[in-house]
């Protein structure tokens, strides 16, 4: 497995469950220092079209906690170049679920010029925090 120095990844981190701790926990397996930026509410609201559950200095504040986690930044922006550009990371780790959508082939592109790889963790499966949310709502 490669190694790298600066290591970025980023999430709305809602309801948080084991799903996020992989992609963490993995994410750090794999690099020295780990960075992790959090949706801001307004950010979430932009395109997920809901407030999150849990408010945004919460949310920070839990990330903050996790031993796997080095830093934490707000995501004022889903623009990940912008990211790059501010704090210089040589990866960026995202959930697979993502890998192939017209988004992330851009992301790719661009990052790849700057000589920053794009690493693809394996999406947990049967969790997530939409499904948490809905079983609030309606119970299983």
């Amino acid at each position: 497995m490669k190694r790298y120095k600066i290591g970025y990844t980023t999430g709305t981190f809602d309801l948080f469950h084991i799903g996020h701790l992989n992609i963490l926990k993995k994410s750090k397996e794999m690099c020295d220092f780990l960075i992790v930026g959090v949706s801001t509410d307004e950010v979430v609201q932009s395109y997920k079209h809901k407030v999150p559950v849990i408010p945004f200095k919460d949310r920070v504040e839990i990330i903050k906690s996790i031993r796997y986690v080095d830093q934490v930044v707000p995501q004022l922006s889903m623009d990940k170049f912008q990211a790059w550009s501010e704090l210089h990371f040589d990866v960026m780790f995202h959930g697979d679920d993502w890998k192939g959508s017209s988004l992330y082939n851009e992301y790719e592109s661009r990052l790849k010029e700057v000589g920053v790889e794009v690493v693809y963790i394996p999406h947990t499966e049967g969790v997530s925090s939409s499904m948490l949310t809905d079983e609030i709502k309606y119970g299983k």
